[in-house]
């Protein structure tokens, strides 16, 4: 097999391959979906559904895909996860890519709840000014789409793992960077959610990027880490999030999802905890 290591949608990419061509096809993959997702860049076809007035709008089938996954995950959370809350996401500073983030000098006022969209085919209905954020979505879809396209064996994109092969293992890290549980992910996915690392200075406190829809705030939760394990990376992504906007509930919430297989918890003091279905290291 054959290994890659690139940069994109802001974070490391793995790809397991057993060509050339397999590696060199999901670079160009990601590329092509980062060019049409990214909400930072100010060309993108998302930037420009953004910015468009109009509703209904016609969207590209690379970009409907992409919003697909997202609608799903909204429903597969009772609306927990959704990608309606780009306002938020604005407001509260993370208006540009993370390393040029620089905080803010006061927290935002009350904002509006994230609004109903759908898309169905290639159109897209949102409320005029809805600003749709699809961060963390579009790295798993991408990761699925490169699997079930035949390109790699098995991708990761900061956290978000699809694999096709039965010998994958994990290793998942808890808060100091040490090895918190390892599971054999064999055919499947994998997701982790955090709020460690992408933090900012806000009003006399911090901000992270995780935006709670129900407050559109950064979520507060003893829940600082949490992954699921499911059959696609964008279904693991949207279970990984709801686990942590849940906090103390979200382990059981997990446990009665059918269609999430495994999930673990990091807590803000460093305990672990997990369903059946992962192995916590001693």
């Amino acid at each position: 097999m054959l290994h890659q290591r690139f940069r994109a949608m802001g974070t490391e990419i793995v790809a397991v391959a057993e060509e050339p061509s397999g590696l060199d096809g999901v670079r160009a993959l990601f590329e092509q979906v980062e060019a049409s997702c990214s909400r930072f860049r100010p060309g993108s076809e998302l930037s420009r559904v953004n910015a468009a007035p109009g509703d209904p709008i016609r969207v590209s089938p690379l970009l409907a895909g992409a919003l697909e996954a997202a609608s799903r995950g909204r429903a597969l959370t009772g609306g927990l996860v959704d990608a309606a809350v780009g306002q938020a996401v604005r407001a509260w500073g993370y208006d540009r890519s993370f390393a040029e983030v620089r905080g803010l000098q006061a927290a935002p006022s009350a904002l509006p709840e994230a609004a109903a969209w759908e898309i169905r085919g290639t159109v897209l209905r949102r409320p005029p000014g809805t600003l749709l954020d699809l961060g963390g979505v579009a790295k798993g879809w991408t990761c699925d789409r490169a699997v079930e396209g035949g390109l790699a064996a098995v991708v990761s994109a900061g956290g978000d793992v699809r694999s096709a092969d039965e010998r994958t293992r994990v290793e998942i890290l808890g808060i100091g960077g040490e090895v918190a549980a390892r599971l054999h992910l064999g055919v499947g996915a994998l997701a982790t959610s955090s709020t460690l690392r992408r933090r900012w200075p806000a009003g006399g406190g911090a901000a992270h990027h995780l935006i709670d829809p129900r407050t559109m705030a950064p979520a507060v939760s003893p829940v600082v880490s949490a992954t699921a394990v499911a059959r696609t990376a964008a279904e693991a992504e949207a279970g990984a999030k709801a686990i942590l906007l849940l906090g103390e509930d979200g382990l059981a919430w997990a446990d009665r999802q059918p269609w999430l297989r495994a999930a673990l918890a990091v807590w803000h003091d460093g305990g672990v905890f997990a369903t059946t279905g992962i192995r916590v290291a001693a």
